[in-house]
């Protein structure tokens, strides 16, 4: 019999995610737009309504899946998830035999952008969370949550944290287009990257081979600055290299929340990802992943 698998937070990733573990497992999808049921049915999913804002109508997941791929972001505003904290509750009530049937195992995806500015530095998952905006704050607040429910209830729970996903979907393109500028090479911050369709396969990996309260880095081998990927999202589709600006110049010139990952440098290492969850990447830098993604929006 197949293990049941609940997908919370539907969106991209979850639409890769789902036809890549459909031959495994039961899926059920978490849904809160009406229109979206058939769209996820098409994907292999069984579609079940729930509102992470509304904790009453997640009463149905109280024992309906032993694995969960928790993908949905915390709110717009505050300094707690309390999406992430309703999730859990409700997964943790009893059923209607008056025992809690927990999951086995809960992969909470979250962002490389709870360290903050390292100004550059290479770092692994021993570095210390020190998150600068809001954004952040609630990342890591959802972490911890997840981190004591799972030890609370000796649940295997791991965490991946997530750099800038791209796909031919998800490229800059209108930015480049509109010829937003970027930031002096020598005043630039080093960015990370991972294809939607690699981090879909790192999440089935991670299904199977997450150790028990471990964080990853899903990312890529490149090491690139932000303003080299602008550049070469440009020069594979046809678009001058955006202007490059002073960073006391971008402060007027460049929305607060694209300046706020402008003021965010680091690298990540991604060994412990390709050693314990035995990952191989198929776009292992963004030059492969971008000359993939001309090649499928050429198709379109």
């Amino acid at each position: 019999m197949k293990k049941t698998l609940l997908i919370v937070g539907c969106g991209d990733i979850a639409l890769r995610v789902a036809p890549l573990l459909q031959k495994h497992y039961r899926i059920f999808g978490l849904y809160r737009s009406l229109d979206s049921s058939d769209r996820l049915r098409s994907h292999g999913m069984i579609p079940i309504y729930g509102n992470l804002d509304c904790p009453k109508s997640l009463e149905r997941l109280a024992g309906i899946a032993q694995l969960v791929v928790h993908l949905a972001p915390p709110p717009n505003q505050g300094l707690y998830d309390r999406r992430t904290a309703h999730l859990l509750s409700a997964l943790s009530k009893r059923t209607k035999t008056h025992v809690a049937i927990l999951p086995q195992r809960l992969i909470y995806i979250s962002t490389s952008g709870v360290y903050g500015n390292c100004d550059g530095a290479l770092i692994d998952e021993a570095r210390p969370v020190r998150p600068e905006n809001d954004r952040a704050i609630r990342r890591v607040d959802a972490e911890r949550q997840i981190r004591h429910w799972g030890k609370r209830n000796r649940i295997s729970v791991s965490i991946l944290r997530v750099p800038g996903i791209y796909a031919a979907n998800r490229l800059p393109l209108t930015r480049l287009r509109e010829g937003h500028p970027a930031l002096l090479d020598d005043e630039d911050s080093y960015t990370n990257h991972i294809h939607a369709d690699d981090l879909a396969r790192i999440i089935c990996a991670a299904l199977r081979y997450a150790k028990p309260c471990r964080i990853y880095h899903t990312t890529d081998d490149s090491h690139l600055k932000m303003g080299e990927y602008f550049d070469l999202v440009a020069d594979h589709f046809g678009f001058s290299h955006p202007l490059r600006i002073t960073r006391n110049e971008a402060k007027e010139r460049i929305s607060p929340g694209m300046f706020s990952f402008m003021k965010e440098s680091r690298q990540l290492n991604n060994s412990r990802m390709k050693k314990e969850l035995h990952v191989r990447l198929v776009y292992s830098t963004v030059l492969e992943g971008i000359k993939a993604a001309k090649l499928e929006i050429k198709k379109i």
